[in-house]
């Protein structure tokens, strides 16, 4: 990997090439290494930008941090309104004008509790920068029109209050994490909600999306200084505020916890798991291939879709996974399954039952082959899209992650054993201390037994 000079506040690691094969003790093993820059605005926002040259299409997310843990008791949701909401108009541009921009262009706008991105054929990447910019400093959030919006979800939020795997997810969440803001919906309650109005999001917006909790990732065939000196003056009045400095956190302890969302239905959803890990764990690769083999490769890789939904017919839908909600703070260990009243206990006991072999046995080379194959050939390919690049270096900003990391990880996943896969599953799945959240017409008394009598 070429390093440019790191300090001076400019660019710091650049990269060339696109895809290419890196030799290993594995053998020949695909990774990924593409032109990256970095930047520190004078604002005090940092922008990522990912030269991919011929790409058709440009993309740009402004991820602020903070997010819904800065939601205030008893109005969660804040954060995500005033991400999804940003798109109704900022002191330039209406929300029609904002969607008559773009249209012709093929660009898309789109927030969240994080942040707001969007996409835009090449050549109109200054146009889809120049609206991002508009809703970083000067949203408007209109009264009449937030207020239509807010409707629009809070119909959504009331059915989902009698959706059984929506309060199964919710529940298993407040299971595992508490009181914490991480147990929560990102996008609130019906009752949440109800009490946010256009103000609140304004009075948000003022006090977090701020410069310096800031990292805007830029991908597409743009170079990366035209790309600074537009910013620098599309963001020259933007506040540059505090950095995010986060609290600490604390979680319920490991344990039995156990929760049921009674519905009339002829389908139980199934959330058995514990507290997670954080991405910046020192076994998530070896955790990430381990979950492939257990529960989160295609069902020829994994083996709680192959023993339970195909060899004993259990469900259609099942999975497990550790690695994939890994971020600042630790994810979760989830398994999920979907299936009938009667086979709860059967379905329960399964996952166990899988969850402990994985502790007790290496797992055989040839499938641990077809579980590493299928990773690194899908998480290479995933990086063709200008999005997941994107995305990739906000993640890598934030979690802090080695310069040389997307050239080293396929080759971590490819010299992956069965020794540490074993000690990954010892070590970090705990199947004497799950949570157990249920949704459908399984009783919650019912629950405990199956935990312990597994």
């Amino acid at each position: 990997m070429e390093l440019a000079g790191y300090g001076g506040g400019t660019m710091t690691g650049v990269t060339r090439a696109a895809v290419k094969a890196s030799s290993t003790g594995a053998g020949q093993v695909p990774t990924i290494a593409f032109e990256r820059e970095r930047f520190e605005l004078s604002c005090g926002a940092i922008l990522l930008v990912s030269r991919r040259r011929g790409a058709p299409v440009f993309s740009v997310r402004a991820q602020i941090r903070g997010g819904a843990s800065r939601d205030p008791a008893g109005a969660e949701g804040t954060a995500f309104l005033a991400g999804r909401f940003v798109d109704q108009g900022t002191a330039d541009h209406t929300e029609e004008e904002i969607a008559n921009l773009l249209e012709p262009v093929a660009g898309e706008l789109v927030g969240d509790a994080n942040g707001v991105g969007g996409s835009v054929a090449g050549p109109a990447w200054k146009q889809l920068l120049g609206i991002i910019a508009e809703t970083l400093i000067k949203p408007s959030y209109p009264d009449e029109k937030v207020a239509r919006q807010k409707g629009r979800l809070l119909s959504q939020l009331q059915v989902e209050q009698d959706d059984p795997r929506v309060q199964g997810t919710r529940n298993f969440r407040r299971l595992v994490y508490g009181d914490h803001w991480l147990g929560r919906a990102a996008y609130g309650t019906f009752e949440s909600v109800s009490g946010i109005e256009a103000s609140h999001l304004r009075e948000h917006h003022s006090k977090h999306w701020i410069a310096r909790r800031c990292v805007i990732a830029v991908c597409g065939d743009v170079d990366g200084k035209r790309v600074r000196a537009l910013l620098e003056e599309l963001l020259r009045d933007w506040t540059p505020g505090t950095p995010f400095d986060p609290e600490a956190s604390t979680f319920p302890r490991l344990g039995k916890r156990v929760a049921a969302f009674r519905a009339k239905r002829k389908q139980v959803h199934v959330f058995l798991g514990h507290l997670g890990i954080p991405r910046s764990h020192p076994d998530y690769a070896a955790l990430t291939v381990m979950d492939h083999v257990l529960g989160a490769g295609p069902g020829f890789t994994n083996r709680v879709s192959r023993k339970l939904r195909d060899e004993q017919g259990l469900a259609y839908s099942v999975y497990s996974d550790i690695h994939s909600s890994a971020g600042v703070l630790p994810g979760t260990f989830v398994a999920y399954i979907g299936t009938s009243p009667e086979n709860v206990p059967t379905a329960v006991a399964g996952i166990l039952r899988e969850i402990r072999t994985m502790q007790k046995k290496r797992v055989p080379l040839p499938e641990l082959d077809v579980a590493k194959n299928y990773l690194i050939g899908s998480f290479v390919l995933g990086f063709e899209r200008s999005g997941r690049r994107a995305s990739y270096m906000i993640a890598e900003e934030i979690h802090k992650l080695p310069a040389d990391n997307l050239l080293t990880l396929p080759g971590k996943f490819a010299a992956v054993t069965p020794d540490d896969v074993l000690r990954v599953a010892r070590e970090n799945l705990h199947p004497d201390s799950c949570c157990l959240s249920t949704a459908g017409p399984t009783p919650k008394r019912e629950l405990r037994a199956m935990l312990d009598g597994s």
